[in-house]
């Protein structure tokens, strides 16, 4: 193993992390799902609008469109595949009445908030383990490698210029 003075060479750590996010990934689509959730086709897209609707609560479409990064006809798609079972239900805003406010269900809230536990309470033993700039660093790597995964690669470059 290569080493630099503090760690992995640079070459020997993305071989590590090409060789451990595949497991991660597969780990985290093994996690039970409730008994309540089971044979909805929920998918992963499902999972992080639900998470964004556990952890911060009743939102709108646009709202949830620009947590998500994605278009808001998208997020009113996935709503309405969510709202037919009855895993969410659209209400009018009191504050603003042309507008919708999506909401997990009561019935609902309980399985959910269980499906999600299950990587929340693996992420809080990592992050209690970890000094507070230790944190920051591995939630900066994430956040720098999904928006390095949006930028062609210099192989994808060069076969562009040819």
């Amino acid at each position: 193993m290569s080493t630099e003075s503090d760690g992995p060479a640079v070459e020997e750590a993305v071989r590590t992390l090409l060789l451990l996010m595949p497991r991660l990934v597969g780990r985290a689509k093994r996690l039970p799902i409730p008994p309540a959730l089971q044979g909805m086709d929920l998918a992963p897209r499902h999972l992080a609008l639900l998470a964004h609707l556990e952890y911060d609560g009743p939102t709108s479409v646009n709202d949830l469109a620009a947590r998500l990064e994605v278009a808001p006809t998208t997020v009113s798609l996935m709503v309405g595949e969510l709202s037919r079972p009855g895993i969410l239900e659209r209400a009018v805003d009191p504050a603003d009445r042309r507008r919708r406010i999506v909401a997990i269900t009561p019935a609902y809230a309980g399985p959910i908030g269980e499906w999600l536990a299950g990587s929340a309470s693996a992420w809080t033993r990592v992050m209690r383990g970890l000094a507070p700039a230790e944190r920051t660093t591995v939630i900066a790597a994430l956040h720098a490698y999904e928006d390095a995964l949006e930028q062609p690669s210099d192989q994808q470059r060069n076969a562009q210029a040819r």
